[in-house]
C-alpha cells in the first residue's frame, strides 16, 4: 500500500463524512418540526422513547447528534433525565440503517437489475437527480430531497474511494501480519473505540470496516470486537458536549457511555464464553459488508432489549457517578447544543417566545389591575417580571441570530424572522407596564385621584387595551391569522379614543375640573396605552406576513386601512363596543 493509497483513503473518508453531513442536514430539514412534535409526545413509557430514538436517528442519520441534542434538552430543563434512556437505546438501533445501505457495495452479480443495486452503479443517477432538484426546483421540500440525494451520492463515492484504496492490502503480507493482532478481542474493542472516537462517526467507522472486509482479510472473529468497540467510541461526542453543563446533562452522557460499555462487556462474555464451549467455526471465515451490517444490527438490538428493563438502574448509576443535586433555577434558557438540530432549536425558541408573550400579557394585566386595587407585593412582582422579559429578549435574540446562520428550510427561516420581529415588542410591553406602574405609584404616593369623568373614560380605554393584549397574545400562541387580523382595527380605535380623552382633559382643565399635575400623569398613561396598541399591531402583522414570506409592514397596513371591507366592519364593531 503506497502513500498515494493512504491519500485516497483519507480523501474517501473526507467525502464520506461530508456526504453524511449533507444528507443528514437535508433529512433534518425535511423532518422539520415533526422531530419536535415527536419529542413532545414522549412520555415516561420507555418503549415509546425507544421507538422515538430510533425514528429520529434514522431521520437525522446521526446517533451522535441525537445524544448531543439530548444533552442540550436536559441542560435547558426541557426534558427529564429519565426520558432520555429509551431515546439513547433507540438511537443505537436507528444508526444501524446506514450500515445496511453501505453493505450494497458488496453486491456482485451478472444480473443487470441486481447489479444496478450497487451504489457505484446507481449513485451517479442519484447525484444527477439531486443536482437537478436543487438547481431547477423552486420548492424548499424538493431542494431538501435534492440535497439528500447529492449527499448520499458523495457518501457512496467516498465509500468507493476507501474500497479502492484498500484493494492492494489483500496481497500485502505485512497487513496480514498486523491483522493477526486483531484476533485478540480486547485489542479489537480498543481499536474500534479509539478510531470511532477520533473521527466521531460510528457510521464512517463501520463503513471503513465494510470497505476493509471487501479485501477478504477481515474475519468474523476480528470484525465482531471492533464493531463492539465502535459503539463505545461513538460516545466521545456526547462526553465532549457534556463539558460545562448541568449535573443532569452530564448524566445523559454517563448513561450513553455506561449503556454501551455494559453492552460490550456482556456480549464479549457471552460470545467468547460460548465460543470456548462450542468452538464457532464461522469466526475464521472472511466477513463481507452485509455480514458486518448484520453483526452491527444484532449487537445493538440484543444489547438494547437486554438492558432496557434496567433503564432505571442506569439512571441511578448516573446519579451515583455524578453526585449532587441540581440548584433550583427560576428560569431555564436554551442550550447551544440544540443548534446541532436546527428544527428542534427553532421549536424550543418558539416555545420560549410563547412563554415570554404570556408573561408580557400577565405583567401588563397585573399592572392595570393595580390602578383599581394597589398592592405593594403585586407591584414588586410586576418589576421582577419585567426583568425576566429583558432577559428573555437578550437570550432569545442572541440565540436566534446564531440559529439564523444555520442551514434552515425556507419555512423555518421565516419563523426565525417572525420571532426576531416579535420578541422586541413583547419586551416593550413589559417596559410600558412598568411605566404605567410608575404612574399608579405616583398617584398612590401623592394621594391624588382623577375626576369621575376621567376615571370613566380611562376605564373604557383600559378595557380596550386589555382586549387587544389578550387578542394579540392569543393569536401569537395559537398562530391564528384570523384573530391577528382583528388587532389592527382595534389599534386604530384605541388611537382615536386616546386623542378624544386628551381633548376632553383639556376642556376639564379649562373649566377648572382637573389639575396640571394629574394632566401630566394622564398624558403618560395615554401615551403608554397607545404604544402598547402599536406593539400589538406589530406582533399581529408579523403573524399575518409570515404566510406571505415577507415582512412589509407599512405596505400591509396601508392596504387594509384603505381597501379592506373587513377592516372597516371590525372597526365599526369595536367603535360601538367602546364608547366614552
Amino acid at each position: 500500500m503506497s502513500v498515494f493509497s493512504i491519500f485516497t483513503l483519507l480523501g474517501g473518508l473526507a467525502f464520506f463524512l461530508y456526504g453524511m453531513n449533507v444528507m443528514s442536514g437535508g433529512l433534518e430539514k425535511m423532518a422539520g418540526s415533526r422531530l419536535e412534535s415527536a419529542l413532545k409526545r414522549m412520555t415516561s413509557n420507555v418503549w415509546n422513547s425507544l421507538l422515538l430514538g430510533a425514528g429520529i436517528t434514522i431521520a437525522i442519520q446521526s446517533s451522535s447528534a441525537m445524544t448531543v441534542m439530548l444533552v442540550g434538552l436536559v441542560n435547558s430543563g426541557i426534558m427529564e433525565l429519565s426520558q432520555t434512556v429509551g431515546v439513547i437505546m433507540g438511537s443505537n438501533i436507528g444508526t444501524t440503517l446506514t450500515a445496511w445501505i453501505l453493505s450494497l457495495s458488496g453486491i456482485d452479480s451478472g444480473n443487470f437489475f441486481i447489479n444496478l443495486l450497487k451504489p457505484e452503479n446507481f449513485s451517479p443517477l442519484i447525484a444527477l437527480l439531486g443536482i437537478g432538484l436543487m438547481m431547477l426546483s423552486q420548492k424548499d421540500a424538493r431542494k431538501s430531497i435534492g440535497s439528500i440525494c447529492l449527499g448520499f451520492a458523495v457518501l457512496m463515492y467516498g465509500m468507493e474511494l476507501m474500497k479502492d484504496s484498500m484493494a492492494p492490502l489483500a496481497e500485502s503480507e505485512q497487513f496480514a501480519g498486523i491483522l493477526t493482532a486483531f484476533n485478540n478481542p480486547v485489542l479489537g474493542v480498543l481499536v474500534g473505540a479509539v478510531f470511532t472516537g477520533v473521527i466521531q462517526s460510528s457510521a464512517a467507522s463501520v463503513g471503513i470496516l465494510q470497505a476493509l472486509s471487501l479485501t477478504g482479510s477481515i474475519t468474523y472473529g476480528m470484525a465482531i470486537p471492533i464493531i463492539m468497540g465502535q459503539n463505545i467510541g461513538t460516545c466521545v461526542t456526547a462526553v465532549i458536549s457534556s463539558i460545562g453543563v448541568s449535573k443532569n446533562a452530564k448524566r445523559v452522557s454517563v448513561i450513553h457511555l455506561a449503556f454501551n460499555i455494559f453492552g460490550t462487556i456482556l456480549c464479549l462474555l457471552l460470545f467468547y464464553g460460548a465460543d470456548a464451549i462450542v468452538n464457532f467455526a464461522f469466526t475464521d471465515l472472511p466477513a463481507e459488508p452485509w455480514s458486518v451490517a448484520l453483526v452491527h444490527t444484532i449487537f445493538n438490538v440484543f444489547v438494547t432489549f437486554v438492558l432496557l428493563p434496567f433503564s432505571k438502574h442506569l439512571v441511578k448509576l448516573a446519579n451515583v457517578l455524578i453526585r449532587g443535586e441540581e440548584r433550583a433555577v427560576t428560569q431555564q434558557f436554551l442550550d447551544e447544543r440544540l443548534l446541532v438540530t436546527p428544527s428542534i432549536a427553532l421549536s424550543e425558541c418558539n416555545n420560549l417566545t410563547v412563554k415570554m408573550a404570556q408573561l408580557a400579557r400577565d405583567t401588563l394585566l397585573s399592572t392595570m389591575d393595580l390602578s383599581d386595587h394597589y398592592d405593594a407585593k403585586q407591584a414588586n412582582s410586576v418589576r421582577e417580571s419585567e426583568d425576566f422579559l429583558d432577559r428573555y429578549e437578550d437570550e432569545l435574540g442572541t440565540y436566534l441570530v446564531k440559529l439564523s446562520g444555520k442551514e434552515l428550510s425556507d419555512a423555518d427561516s421565516r419563523k426565525v424572522s417572525k420571532l426576531l420581529h416579535t420578541i422586541g415588542d413583547f419586551e416593550r410591553l413589559g417596559d410600558h407596564a412598568l411605566n404605567i406602574l410608575d404612574a399608579v405609584q405616583e398617584i398612590q404616593d401623592k394621594k391624588i385621584a382623577f375626576s369621575e369623568d376621567a376615571r370613566r373614560e380611562l376605564n373604557v380605554l383600559s378595557d380596550a387595551i386589555r382586549d387587544i393584549v389578550k387578542l394579540t397574545i392569543g393569536a401569537f400562541v395559537s398562530d391564528n391569522v384570523a384573530d391577528a387580523k382583528r388587532v389592527e382595527p382595534l389599534e386604530q380605535l384605541i388611537d382615536q379614543l386616546s386623542d378624544e380623552i386628551k381633548l376632553r382633559h383639556v376642556d376639564r382643565l379649562r373649566a377648572g375640573n382637573c389639575t396640571i399635575e394629574l394632566g401630566f400623569i394622564l398624558s403618560d398613561v395615554l401615551n403608554n396605552f397607545e404604544r402598547i396598541s402599536d406593539h400589538c399591531s406589530n406582533i399581529a402583522v408579523a403573524i399575518i406576513e409570515l404566510g406571505h414570506s415577507s415582512f412589509q409592514t407599512h405596505e400591509y397596513l396601508n392596504m387594509v386601512k384603505t381597501d379592506d371591507e373587513e377592516f372597516r366592519q371590525l372597526f365599526n364593531t369595536y367603535k360601538a363596543q367602546y364608547q366614552l
